[in-house]
This record gives C-alpha cells, structure tokens and sequence, in this order.
C-alpha cells in the first residue's frame, strides 16, 4: 500500500511514519490484504468544510472525510481521506485526550468508512465506534 501524506497546516506537527503505521495497522485488523494508494490530507476548518460541502453537500466543519475512488473491478484501494486538525485540536480539550489521539481515531474512522463501515444512525454508529475502539487498542499496545 502506498501512503501519501499532504499537511496543510502548521497548528500541530505531523509524524508521517505514525500515520503510516496506524492507517496500515487499521488496514490489517480488517483484514484487508490490497494494494493501493491512500493520500491523507492534513487541512483545516475551512478547507474541510469546503470539501464537505462540494461533495456532501453539507455546509460544515467535520472531524474526516473519506473518498473511495476506487472502481468495482479493481482489487485495489485507491482513496483519498481529509482530516481537520482544528477538530482535533477542538475535540481533544473536549474528551481530555491529544490531537494526535483525535488524529488516529479519525485515520480509523476514515479507514472504516472506505471499507464500507457507515454512521449514519445509531446501531451504524455503535458497530462503527466499537470497531474504531477495538482496533485503536490494538494501536497502542
């Protein structure tokens, strides 16, 4: 699986090889054995909300968004996720955590949602949120 990384912000610093490492591992405990390429985007705010609203058509900041560009009949996972680090930032004074623990639960979050893993209601949310608690436990042992 080929990894690209984009940062475009200076708010937090972002440590290329974690990434890499958390995305794979998360790619690993799903068993998901395809190649690929994964592009992370590190943005703010406003770039995410932008983004969330060109192709969601939702007018709001979010934590991730996961774009699945691959097509049916490649075995492969191209995919491009976005990450707003002002959320981190934001949700890691919230629940008493880091960014960087914010930023590995949304690399998950994204990951699961390209593996067709959604949130739209409540029972989604609860297989989604404990499949994202399962494998980020397995990240820090």
């Amino acid at each position: 699986m080929k990894i690209a990384i984009k940062n475009y912000q200076k708010k937090i610093p972002i440590h290329p090889r974690r990434i890499s490492s958390s995305i794979l591992n998360a790619l690993s405990k799903e068993g998901v054995k395809k190649s690929g390429d994964i592009t992370i985007c590190f943005v703010g705010d406003k770039k995410i909300r932008q983004l969330n609203k060109k192709y969601y058509l939702r007018d709001s900041s979010t934590d991730v968004l996961a774009f699945d560009l691959s097509n049916d009949i490649s075995r492969s996972l191209f995919a491009d996720i976005a990450i707003s680090v002002d959320t981190a930032i934001r949700n890691a004074k919230i629940f008493r955590t880091t960014p960087q623990d914010e930023i590995n639960l949304y690399i998950v979050h994204g990951i699961l949602h390209l593996l067709g893993y959604n949130d739209n209601n409540s029972r989604q949310r609860k297989i989604m949120n404990k499949k994202s608690d399962q494998i980020l436990k397995n990240l820090y042992q």
